[in-house]
């Protein structure tokens, strides 16, 4: 299906920071476009402040004047909705309330024509309550932006039941042409993205609660050693838990309280005490200027390791090695089950279970379970937990061995699964249960989850890297150890590692 001719007039409604930016999106991809707002004026000033963000591009040479010109020439302010009669596609970017959405959409679908696409803005509610009582519901989709608009790669785009698959294709197709990276996604509670990126969140919170670390420690582990762009405390902080907290209650509700998208108590009691994040000065951290922002733990050692025994293949830590031997540091090879010796240290990669239930069951003295790094040639710090009865000679050696080859080292509590890895693994688990569902294919979700939210690697891809069996079994251990429904795998990824194939395909 072909993309709108650019010759096509696309309308807007709703002059907020979404709103100017998709219509800026579309003026820059060569469409007339009209704004509307019911606030007098604020059109008109979404226009102009369009124009200033344009001329600050024109400064720093990444813009043409001629082409900020012919841009702001595109977008026009409108005061009335009579104006969109001769509108192709109306993307509607007003609150984010149904009744509000549904009593516009039906104003449209009397102004505009019947070759007319409306589309909403919305990040959670249902397309399919937005086109219900409408005489042409299949006119209704989705065509969900991320803030900001100009700069965000990626848009949802999203079928309700009655949705004409034409369209969809159409809007697919226009989003594509104008330099977006779109996905097709069925109208299920938070679409791709706001579902699945919830164990982001909660696992980081949840380790919070259950005192693994500090919130410095935590986001730098998910920094240095997942290779994300925030961790979870400085992300939540700058969207605002008002905002962020709001989305998790939707989607629990949505689920009918499925303990996977439980909210957070702790970040119920931010909300409650006006601790909001960056706009309020103050949420997990402290944005004031007398304040420093906090520093990570750190462990340190004074003991100098000078050779190192490995048993059995390493599996996703096997790259370790190669910066252990560049680091003049002997690695002898022997058969085993996969773990790392120093002195009298024992270090595996944790598989979901707590490192003193471990150490028991498979015989393993001083155990120093190590979490997931996103690449182990590369990654700057590494998360660490120890068995009870290691000893601290032991646990010194771990650290010795780890700093040597260049990683900081944060202790964690023992607590199953550490960090990075807990939360690689149920994010699998959620985008494979969306795939199952048929809520979109596997390619979309993991596109989602770069393109929406700068994941480093798409959680499906992540654990076909890891090994289905592997991720199967984390989530395993992660339930037993917890005895909550939150953690049960997904279906998909059993039938996956029963046929021995990938999720990522």
């Amino acid at each position: 299906m072909a993309a709108l001719d650019s010759a096509a007039l696309v309308a807007v409604i709703g002059a907020g920071a979404m709103g100017a930016g998709i219509a800026q999106v579309a003026a820059e991809a060569g469409h007339r476009v009209r704004l509307y707002d019911n606030r007098p004026g604020a059109a008109a000033d979404a226009v102009r402040g369009i124009d200033r963000q344009l001329a600050r591009l024109v400064e720093k040479g990444r813009l043409s004047p001629r082409t900020q010109v012919a841009i702001c020439q595109r977008l026009q302010p409108i005061d009335s909705l009579d104006a969109l009669g001769e509108a192709r596609l109306v993307i509607e970017a007003i609150v984010e309330d149904l009744a509000s959405k549904q009593a516009l959409l039906r104003e449209l679908e009397a102004l505009c024509g019947k070759d007319c696409i409306l589309a909403s803005n919305t990040s959670s509610l249902s397309i399919d309550s937005l086109a219900a009582g409408l005489q042409q519901p299949q006119r209704v989709l989705g065509m969900h932006f991320f803030n900001p608009a100009p700069r965000m790669p990626l848009v949802e785009v999203v079928s309700g039941l009655a949705s004409d698959p034409q369209l969809a294709a159409t809007l697919y197709a226009t989003a594509k042409a104008w330099g977006k990276q779109p996905v097709q996604v069925r109208s299920t509670p938070g679409f791709i993205v706001n579902r699945v990126a919830r164990p982001f969140y909660a696992e980081s919170l949840r380790l919070l609660q259950e005192g693994a670390a500090d919130c410095a420690t935590l986001d730098a582990v998910m920094r240095e050693a997942g290779g994300f762009a925030m961790g979870a405390f400085e992300l939540t902080d700058l969207i605002g838990h008002d905002v962020n907290h709001a989305v998790t209650c939707s989607v629990f509700e949505a689920f009918y309280g499925d303990p996977r998208f439980q909210p957070s108590l702790m970040q119920k009691a931010l909300v409650d005490a006006g601790h909001l994040g960056r706009k309020r000065g103050r949420g997990f951290y402290c944005y004031d200027q007398a304040s420093a922002p906090p520093a990570a733990n750190e462990l340190g050692s004074q003991a100098l390791v000078q050779r190192c025994v490995v048993e059995g293949h390493l599996g996703v830590m096997q790259p370790l090695l190669e910066r252990l031997r560049g680091q003049g540091i002997g690695v002898s090879e022997r058969a085993g089950a996969g773990v790392l010796r120093v002195g009298d240290a024992t270090l595996a990669l944790s598989d979901g279970r707590l490192a003193c239930q471990r150490a028991r069951e498979d015989g393993l003295r001083n155990l120093v379970l190590l979490d997931l790094a996103l690449d182990y040639a590369s990654a700057t710090r590494i998360a660490i937990s120890v068995a009870a009865d290691c000893t601290p000679q032991a646990r010194d050696q771990a650290v010795a061995l780890l700093r040597q080859a260049g990683l900081k080292v944060s202790l964690l509590a023992d607590l199953p699964g550490l960090l990075v890895l807990r939360t690689v693994v149920t994010l699998a688990n959620e985008a494979a249960d969306a795939v199952l569902q048929g809520v979109a294919s596997a390619g979309d979700i993991d596109l989602a989850m770069r393109a929406g939210v700068n994941y480093p690697c798409g959680p499906l891809a992540w654990a076909d890297r890891l090994g289905v069996g592997f991720t199967l079994r984390v989530l395993d251990n992660l339930q037993r150890s917890y005895g909550e429904a939150r953690y049960r795998p997904s279906l998909l990824l059993r039938r996956t590692h029963a046929e021995g194939g990938c999720l990522h395909a």
